[in-house]
């Protein structure tokens, strides 16, 4: 019988177009959350919506290329890349307007460029899958980096919205806690499950 080989799918297909999409779309989210400084209601609230386009799309693209068998060489880089851009200007544009503190950016980007960086490298030696901790845990960092674009505290914003305004900001400050604890845990599995696989690769 004669071997069959697998077509490798184009780069250009759908998946790929809304990953490219988010990597374009990084530089106007900046923009729009920095606005005067970040004190532009119609701004931020842009910002927000931009920021939950792409969280949206993210999620999109991953599952039409499982699904579709489009899964590409292309994908496999630009996917989590244009994810840590957008994350990535959403903890930096929120530290610079003082939402966020800028030890807790530092400490979140550096942990996942870092894991980024080494499964981009290790990509044809070992395969590390996302755990479910990971998605856990980018759940409730896109909840708290959604809610925080909004301009919640805000003293321009009408009086009978200041308080639940409020409420949702500290409730989106109680995910981003629990996003950057789950990051520094997911991020201890990920090396340790690279080091288990590297070790048996040099024993096998």
């Amino acid at each position: 019988m004669a071997e069959t080989t697998r077509t490798q799918p184009s780069n250009w297909n759908v998946p790929n177009v809304l990953t490219t999409l988010r990597i374009v779309m990084v530089p106007f989210f900046g923009w729009a959350l920095l606005v005067d400084g970040g004190d532009s209601i119609t701004w931020r609230c842009v910002a927000s919506v931009l920021f939950v386009v792409a969280m949206i799309t993210d999620k999109i693209d991953g599952d039409l290329a499982r699904k579709h068998d489009l899964v590409t060489n292309f994908g496999k880089i630009a996917d989590p890349i244009a994810d840590k851009a957008i994350t990535g200007m959403a903890f930096i544009g929120l530290s610079i307007v003082g939402d966020i503190w800028w030890w807790v950016t530092i400490l979140v980007l550096a942990r996942e460029w870092s894991v980024t960086l080494l499964r981009l490298s290790i990509l044809k030696k070992v395969v590390i899958a996302a755990a479910d901790l990971g998605k856990i845990k980018t759940t409730f960092q896109a909840i708290a980096l959604g809610f925080l674009c909004l301009p919640l505290r805000d003293p321009d914003l009408p009086s009978g919205l200041q308080v639940p305004c409020e409420v949702l900001y500290y409730a989106a400050q109680v995910c981003l806690a629990v996003a950057v604890a789950l990051t520094l845990w997911s991020g201890w599995e990920f090396y340790r499950d690279v080091w288990k696989q590297r070790a048996s690769l040099r024993t096998s």
